[in-house]
């Protein structure tokens, strides 16, 4: 009898030890960890697409005149944002360029889903150098018209802009000649770089890109037809820990942040 009770103290012994390790040597889950990490005073950090430069720094000028502090934000292609999500890099708010990246984060549980809410649209334009004499219809032969010329363009494998341009270009019939001839850029503001810098003949990039620099013109918009909506969703991260996330989410929405977008070229969504 005693060997036997001797037996179920030392496995109850060894089972209790094995619960204290896995509890002493296992991870949070990004979930638990976010419940366990206190509201903070500090400003929210706000991941937002390039192609949001100027005119998201405007509504954090905006927002802070209003007493509130300023937002820190974070600019660089759609795809590598969502990547750093993914990674759980400590942020509050995604302004993603397409849906596509929105989707994924959210199908990783990385987002709020009450919180997401598609905020302005865009259009896409070819561009070329201020100097350039270069000309094109979207029913034309854009490899004609570039001749022995690049075509730069945020990396349509990835980037939004990049994936918008090369619909359009497929919808044309235009993409099987110009792929050859494409420069791939890490996002639209590098592409739009490219074509500044004449590195490359001509450049596939927002409507509102083309509208921030002074050293291109726009040679045709593509039309909405040939390519999916183009449409900016933003959300909160589940990371979020700024309590003032909610309240500059709610800004962005509003008609006084609405009517900054719609100053520098965004449309409706």
């Amino acid at each position: 009898m005693m060997a036997t009770s001797w037996k179920y103290a030392v496995a109850a012994f060894c089972l209790l030890l094995m619960l204290g390790l896995l509890t002493a040597c296992g991870q949070p889950t990004p979930q638990e960890a976010n419940e366990r990490a206190p509201i903070d005073d500090g400003p929210p950090l706000v991941l937002a697409a390039s192609s949001l430069q100027e005119s998201l720094e405007a509504a954090a000028d905006a927002w802070a005149a209003e007493g509130h502090a300023r937002p820190t934000l974070s600019f660089a292609a759609t795809s590598a944002l969502a990547r750093q999500i993914d990674a759980r890099a400590p942020a509050d708010l995604f302004l993603s360029a397409d849906r596509d990246w929105m989707n994924h984060v959210e199908a990783r549980g990385l987002i709020d889903p009450t919180s997401r809410a598609n905020f302005v649209g865009n259009s896409i334009v070819l561009v070329v150098p201020r100097s350039s004499d270069l000309t094109w219809s979207p029913g034309g032969d854009l490899s004609l018209a570039l001749g022995d010329g690049k075509l730069a363009m945020a990396d349509p494998d990835a980037v939004p802009a990049g994936k918008y341009g090369k619909a359009a270009l497929e919808s044309l019939g235009q993409w099987n000649a110009v792929s050859p001839d494409i420069v791939r850029a890490e996002n639209v503001r590098a592409a739009l770089a490219f074509v500044e810098r004449g590195a490359a003949a001509a450049g596939v990039v927002y409507g509102t890109d083309a509208a921030a620099s002074d050293k291109v013109r726009v040679v045709a918009t593509f039309p909405a037809a040939s390519h999916p909506p183009i449409v900016y969703p933003l959300a909160q991260l589940n990371s979020s820990r700024s309590k003032d996330a909610a309240a500059f989410r709610g800004f962005l929405l509003s008609p006084e942040g609405q009517a900054i977008f719609r100053r520098y070229g965004f449309t409706a969504p």
